[in-house]
Parts: C-alpha cells; structure tokens; sequence
C-alpha cells in the first residue's frame, strides 16, 4: 500500500506543479535557516572532550588587592606563577597543570630549514595525559623534568612534518632561543576546539605545535602572550613572569578520579586561600572558583548570546515555514475534495485516505530537505567568510546532515497531519452528489 500511496502523491505533485514547488521551496528555506543556526549553535556548544569533561575542572583563586574589589566579582582570571607552582608542589589532585602560551621561532641545528615561527605552550608534565593528546612518536616528560628543567620538548604533527618531513623525530634536536631541545614526543594531528585550557589566546584558536616543560621555558627567558593581570607591586622591578610577581598569567587545571572528589580539592584550596591571606599575600577575602570543563565555558560565553537569539530566530522562522505549508496543503486538499469522495465510494476508508495525504506530505518534506541542505551549504558557506574566530568551523557533518533529513521529514508530517484528518472527513455521498 505505502508504494501505491507514493505513487498517488507523485501523480498529485504532478498535477499541482506550481503549488507543490511553493510548498517545498517554503519548507526548504525554513529548513536551510534553522540548520545554519543550528550547525554554528553545535559546533560552539559541542563538548571538546566528552569523556572526561566532567572531571577536569579550572582553578581560580582571588590573590590581587584590594583596588576595585566588590563583593560577589570573578576572582582574577588566572593565577600568579606562585601560586600555580605552590598547588602543583602539593598534587592535590590525580593530575594537575600549570601552562602558559607564547610564540617563538624553532629551527633545526644543521640550518636546512629556516626558522619556523610557531605557537608555544610551556607547562607541566600531566597536559598531557589531562587533556587525551594522541600520540604519534614518544611520549612526554616526567615530573622530574619539570623540576630539573629538562631540555626537552614535544611538537605537533605539523610542526614535525614541517622540520623533519613527518618522520619519527623523537631523539632529534631542535633550536629554541639559542638552545638545543631533544624531541620526545611527537603528536597525531590535535585540534581541539574550543581552546578551553587557555581562553586568552581565543576561544577557537588552534591547539598549539610546540611543548616543553614550564620550568625550561623560565629558564630559556621565554615571554608570555595572552592575558596578565598584576597590582599593587606588580612585577616589584623585576620581570611580571617572576616567581614573586604580582601579575596572574598561568592557566591552572586539575583532574580527579570522579567529580565528586571536587568538594574536598575547593576545601584545599578555601584553606590555601585563607593562609595566604594570614601571610599577607592575598588581601581579598577568599574567593575560589573550580569549574569542570562545560561550566568553565559557559562562565566564559564561548557561546555567544547573538548565536542563541539566532538560533531561536531560525526556529521561529521554521514554525512560520511549517504553517504556510499547513495552509497550502489544505487548499489543495480542498480542491480535491472531488477525487476523495470518489475514492471513499470506491471503498477506500478515512484510514486510507489519512494515510495517502500523510506519504504525500512526506514525499513534499523529502523534496524539501534535499533543497533545504543546499540552501544550509550556502548559508553555512556565508558564515565562513565572516570575520569571527569560529566561522571556519561551520561544517555540517554527518550528525548535523542526519538532523536536516529527519527535521525535514517531521515537519512536513506535522504540516500534513491537519490537512491528512480534514481529507479524511470529507463524506463520498456530498461530492459524488454535487458531482
């Protein structure tokens, strides 16, 4: 029956050319809408590591003055190197990292290769692990690395085909700032997306090519780039990347073996915070925020707020698309209202002719989501060519390819519902007698 139901609705497209484009065209730009606001709203809100988001949390504690403080404010954004390097020492935590960004130009010791300029991250041996990096070659460093500071490093998938032509490099040296750094570790390609453990840089900017332990970079005099924070004395004459400065510039997280263990770490940290207050470091009252991942980027608005409204928007369009197909289809059921009390004479029941006009409608929506695809391509190809950071990752994929057919198909079945029960009322003795 479904295939005679099929071929009804093609003849009766057929016969109706005009109205069944209509119908189709109004469901596609209503589909093609709500999927570019919906693709941008997925790629922004997507969970950038779901298998541990909920047990990675970011750790802020309030050490600046007492200038511009009120009551209930965000603790500064980040925390001072002594603060990160005193809970790094207490591994509190089943894992913890302190990291900062910078730039700086690598190259090799023979010279073949100019210098490439390329992004930094220096931090501590857990970033790894902590954050799921897939590994091509090597490995990374160790805790005693960390505090020995070793002349190590490890370079993305990128950055080693640039410099050693995608071989295995682990053993191989590199020149950083005069110096000789042994690869470790090289990574598979790693683009993680939203940049959540270091927000300063941009909330999509690419993951970074070049490693090396926090306390190396001290050493090698590396800069910092991104957000800095200092008061009162601030860098008090030496530089603000000091141990003792008064400037918040490292990113800290941690990782625990279940969420819960979270209430017993903000504890250590409330107790931190209240002794550095006693030695006269910090002056606010204590203000600790530890947030896993979701939350984290939430606090931050990665998601902007006008991709929300957008998203809305789209949806609202939809329902406006889905009730003028409502209306069209029913004063096309209206027109045939002749051809259905013929088929109810014939012995057709209201079930029969309910389910005809449902598989016409749906045939409509199938038609519908095809064109509304093309018209989410297009639209998601416009996003591309604006200026914000997340615009290049406007890309259906197979999840979002996937929703387009299926909102497409259910919302030419809700549209033919109304229509399908009003055909199925219509009584064969009235049309056959005005017949």
């Amino acid at each position: 029956m479904f295939l005679h139901y099929l071929e009804l609705a093609a003849r009766s497209a057929r016969a109706s050319k005009g109205l069944s484009a209509l119908m189709v065209l109004a469901l596609a730009l209503g589909i093609g809408a709500c999927m570019t606001t919906l693709t941008v709203y997925h790629v922004l809100s997507g969970d950038p590591i779901p298998a541990k988001s909920a047990r990675l949390f970011n750790v802020q504690l309030d050490a600046s003055d007492m200038v511009g403080w009120k009551a209930g404010d965000e603790p500064t954004f980040d925390l001072t190197r002594f603060d990160a390097t005193a809970l790094l020492r207490d591994r509190k935590a089943l894992r913890q990292s302190m990291s900062s960004g910078f730039n700086t130009a690598v190259s090799l010791p023979d010279a073949q290769v100019k210098p490439i300029f390329t992004s930094v991250r220096y931090t501590s041996a857990d970033f790894f692990a902590m954050f799921d990096a897939p590994w091509q070659f090597g490995g990374s460093w160790n805790a005693a690395d960390d505090v020995s500071e070793a002349r190590v490093a490890v370079i993305s998938a990128s950055l080693n085909e640039k410099l050693f032509g995608g071989a295995n490099s682990v053993g191989r040296e590199v020149v950083v700032r005069g110096q000789p750094l042994r690869v470790i570790g090289v990574l598979k390609p790693w683009n993680v997306k939203p940049h959540y453990w270091d927000l300063t840089l941009g909330s999509y900017t690419d993951t970074e090519d070049f490693f090396l332990p926090f306390s190396t970079a001290m050493a090698l005099k590396m800069g910092h780039w991104g957000n800095m924070d200092c008061w009162g004395r601030g860098a008090g004459g030496g530089s603000p990347l000091d141990l003792n400065s008064a400037c918040a510039w490292v990113q800290y997280w941690v990782e625990f073996e279940k969420p819960e263990d979270a209430g017993a770490y903000r504890d250590y940290l409330v107790a931190y915070s209240e002794a550095q207050r006693a030695a006269g470091r910090f002056e606010r009252p204590t203000n600790v925020r530890l947030r896993n991942v979701m939350e984290w980027l939430g606090a931050q608005k990665v998601l902007p707020a006008d991709v929300r409204l957008q998203t809305w928007l789209a949806f609202g369009f939809l329902l406006v698309c889905i009730v003028n197909m409502v209306g069209l289809l029913l004063a096309k059921t209206l027109r045939r209202a002749g051809e259905i009390g013929v088929r109810r004479a014939l012995g057709a029941t209201r079930g029969d002719i309910f389910a005809q006009f449902v598989v016409e409608a749906g045939l409509l929506g199938l038609v519908g989501a095809v064109l509304g695809l093309l018209f989410a391509n297009a639209g998601l190809w416009l996003v591309r060519q604006s200026p914000n950071d997340y615009a290049r990752l406007a890309e259906l994929d197979a999840s979002m390819l996937a929703l387009t057919l299926g909102l497409a198909l259910v919302a030419s079945l809700c549209a033919g519902l109304l229509p399908a029960w009003r055909a199925a009322l219509v009584t064969p003795a009235v049309q056959l007698k005005v017949s």
